[in-house]
């Protein structure tokens, strides 16, 4: 369209305050359509569709609130019609006008408005000096996140001082902002990073970056110091992929907390050997002078003279940087006789074998895997039907280091013996032959075979480090069938409430006995509840990707795996001991160790079971529909759900009963098979609850060993339609009983239900067990349940299963 034609569609030039009023009046009655077509032809009337739109937001404050406003509505509108009618935008004086007004309202404006006024008004176009000058006022008027945020939407960036723009920013707790504000120019990065590393340096006074902006509001100085500094750096060098030599003050200062609690568990705890404490000082501190300074001092506040030289040469410090006393017992270290070392040591092994646990294995069943001929005379031994395996991992502590820890061990124990595999070495060598999904496709295999038993200790936390080791093995937890994380089993045991001892020195005990060690905690502590001794851990904090491995690692590496099978075949062999139920795989469904929550998309509340725990249903795999599967299948999966799942799909409908052979059948008579049910209505219940109280009042004293009264409720017992069994009274307080009771003498457990249930106005009915007289209700878990397994559940078709109690 010319502008020409332009011009012929505005004779009357309309008041846009006028076209205002009318478009108030459709926005307060909501009629949006209307609204819409209202704009488009107001804008068409107007003179000047973009000086209009100004008057009428300058007129108008809605706008300036958060959300959708009638300002916000105009302004899209109008944005649309400009694309319908090229010719309208200005240019010249008449835009730069229009451009200074704009700039004024943006300060104001929501973040939902900016990019369209911006683009209507073309200030990318604008003088840029002129935006400058606007940001700086301002930013003098201490409106700095205004400031900043106009700054990214117009580009500015690179004209203004970073450390200016940002240290309010700071002040006001707004690092997203700062991040937004620095993430699409490198350079303004590492100026940034620059100058939050000048204010990690320990000679410098934090205070003076906060003196100028006395009186800024929202400020939080407990959310300004180092410690946060130094957090924000190092997520900063991640996210925008810097090089850390950039921030010296920074990582010096992580290198230090670390060698302080280096320090702390060498010579405090006293749980690392010298070994593994030389090796991670050697690695902290390398030829930092100013870390080798601070070593030293350390080695003079927790040794004498001879001592802080015997560690300054395992560490490699220099001799010019020790004081006088310290260089000379250097130099007599060097002719000194090792005999006394030799016998210590042998001494030191002696006692290991006496106080730990130790393998039962020969040393030459440990196998140390770094090639994938070796590996695969593993796979064919592990990935075998009826396998139990002991899986345990290592990395490289990270001592508060960005990123997650890559696995740098994998160990699989047998019962004859135990492989390591050099994780790091075997995916580089995948990788050189073009077959890096070798070794994911293996350990896919292995924890997804639900007929090969893995056993471990926290697998959570194993599985992300191999999550973060190789990014193929994301989905692994998610996929992962056949475990038993003895973690679970560590906290079902609550050892620490009666302090039971088990074959061995109770905790007390055996720390009494060991002096200076730290209590045992973790697995070390399960073995020795079940085992009789602890696990040596003084290898625990190794430097695990260093090679070769010392043989001191080997062995703490192979016995944390192989432990794993001897607690389980103990646990198996005699679980009530433990008071643990009579199948150990029974009682761990459903109790693996805690992951974080993800968030409920559903109901929101949750049907608690009559024992007022929550109802726990099978592990599933969320990211995919669940694919169909035999009765024979499914039956398997059936014995390893939690007792009640049955009864708890039964009382409602469902038909579960896919026993296929006499066995199949004598497990499930160990938990009630029952397909009849009462129903009951909540106002009914209401009442047989108090019933029984009150019964339970008035004959508790002539009641013997019971703690309420029954009221014997006879049930139908055949399926007859339309039979409606009734209530009788108590017969008197010889027959007393532990809760209501149903015909033939099952005890309705109603005192089961936890308070508050019965005030709920959604649950219309509850459901109770004819056989056993437990009671259900319906709630958000059944419905997951009957979701997660629609495929293989079958309603029980014309069968009566449930009658109603009137």
């Amino acid at each position: 369209m010319n502008q020409d034609s332009y011009s012929s569609d505005q004779p009357t030039g309309q008041d846009p305050l006028v076209l205002l009023k009318t478009l108030q009046l459709l926005w307060t009655k909501q009629e949006l359509g209307k609204l819409k077509e209202e704009i488009r032809r107001g804008f068409a009337r107007l003179e000047d569709p973009l000086a209009g739109l100004l008057a009428m937001l300058e007129s108008s404050s809605d706008w300036k609130g958060k959300g959708h406003s009638l300002g916000y509505c105009i302004t899209t509108e109008l944005q649309l019609w400009i694309k319908a009618h090229p010719a309208v935008p200005q240019s010249g004086t008449k835009l730069k006008k229009l451009q200074a007004r704009v700039l004024g309202m943006l300060s104001q404006c929501p973040a939902n408005l900016l990019d369209p006024l911006i683009s209507i008004y073309q200030l990318h176009t604008a003088d840029r000096n002129y935006l400058l000058e606007h940001v700086s006022h301002l930013y003098l008027q201490g409106n700095y996140k205004e400031a900043a945020i106009l700054s990214i939407k117009l580009k500015l960036q690179p004209d203004q001082d970073v450390e200016k723009m940002c240290t309010p920013l700071l002040l006001q707790d707004k690092a997203n902002l700062v991040e937004e504000y620095v993430a699409e120019y490198p350079e303004l990065q590492r100026k940034l990073l620059q100058t939050l590393d000048t204010w990690c340096e320990p000679s410098f006074n934090i205070r003076d970056i906060i003196r100028p902006y006395q009186g800024l509001s929202k400020y939080n100085p407990e959310k300004f110091n180092r410690r946060v500094l130094s957090k924000l750096i190092f997520r900063l060098l991640e996210r925008f992929n810097v090089d850390s030599a950039l921030c010296p003050n920074v990582i010096n200062q992580r290198h230090l907390r670390t060698l302080n609690y280096l320090f702390y568990k060498r010579f405090v705890e006293k749980t690392m050997t010298e070994e593994n404490w030389a090796d991670h000082i050697q690695s902290t501190v390398g030829e930092n002078r100013w870390l080798q300074a601070h070593l030293v001092q350390s080695l003079l506040r927790h040794c004498d003279a001879r001592g802080a030289a015997r560690w300054a040469q395992h560490c490699q410090v220099p001799p010019e940087m020790l004081p006088q006393a310290v260089a000379e017992e250097l130099q007599k270290l060097h002719i000194q006789d090792r005999v006394e070392e030799v016998t210590k040591a042998d001494n030191y092994e002696a006692s290991k074998k006496k106080d730990y646990y130790q393998l039962p294995i020969p040393r030459e069943n440990i196998h140390f895997l770094q090639t994938w001929e070796e590996t695969l005379q593993c796979w064919e031994k592990v990935l075998q039907a009826g396998q139990v395996v002991g899986v345990d991992m290592e990395w490289k502590p990270s001592f508060g280091m960005v990123g997650k820890p890559r696995v740098a061990l994998l160990q699989l124990a047998l019962k004859d013996e135990v492989f390591l595999l050099d994780l790091p070495r075997l995916l580089e060598q995948a990788e050189a032959e073009g077959e890096k999904e070798k070794l994911p496709h293996f350990i896919q295999m292995l924890y997804s075979d639900a007929a090969i038993t893995k056993l471990g200790y926290g697998m959570s936390g194993d599985l992300s480090s191999l999550a973060a080791t190789c990014s193929a093995l994301k989905d692994t937890e998610k996929q992962m069938l056949g475990v038993v994380d003895l973690l679970a089993v560590d906290k079902q045991l609550q050892w620490g409430k009666d302090s039971r001892k088990v074959d061995g020195l109770s905790p007390e005990h055996s720390h009494e006995e060991r002096g200076v060690r730290q209590p045992e905690k973790g697995l070390s502590l399960l073995v020795q509840h079940v085992l009789g001794k602890p696990l040596d851990k003084t290898e625990q904090l190794s430097n695990w990707e260093k090679r070769p491995l010392r043989e001191e690692q080997i062995l703490y590496a192979a016995s944390d795996a192989y432990c794993l099978l001897e607690i389980y075949e103990r646990l198996c062999k005699d679980p009530e001991s433990f008071g643990l139920g009579s199948d150990l795989t029974e009682s761990l469904v459903g109790k693996q160790s805690k992951k974080p929550r993800a968030k409920k998309q559903l109901n929101k509340q949750e049907a608690p079971s009559p024992s007022g725990q929550e109802f726990q249903g099978p592990r599933t795999e969320p990211s995919r529909p669940p694919a169909p599967i035999s009765p024979q299948e499914f039956s398997v999966v059936c014995d390893n759900m939690l007792q009640g799942l049955g009864r708890y799909l039964r009382c409602l409908g469902v038909d579960v009963r896919l026993l296929d052979n006499e066995d199949d059948h004598r497990k499930a008579a160990e938990v009630c098979n029952c397909n009849k049910y009462l129903k009951v209505s909540r106002e009914r219940m209401k009442q047989l609850v108090e019933s029984s109280r009150q019964v339970s009042g008035e004959h508790s004293a002539g009641c013997p060993g019971s703690q309420s009264c029954s009221v014997t409720v006879p049930v139908c017992d055949t399926a007859q339609p339309g039979c409606t069994p009734h209530s009788e009274q108590a017969e008197g307080t010889e027959q007393c009983r532990a809760a209501t009771g149903l015909a033939g003498d099952t005890v309705l457990q109603v005192t089961a239900i936890p308070p508050g249930v019965l005030d709920r106005a959604e649950l219309t009915d509850f459901y109770c067990c004819t056989c056993c007289g437990k009671v259900f209700w319906e709630g958000s878990h059944f419905g997951r349940i009957v979701s997660q397994f629609q495929d293989v559940l079958v309603a029980s078709g014309n069968t009566q299963s449930f009658y109603e109690l009137s």
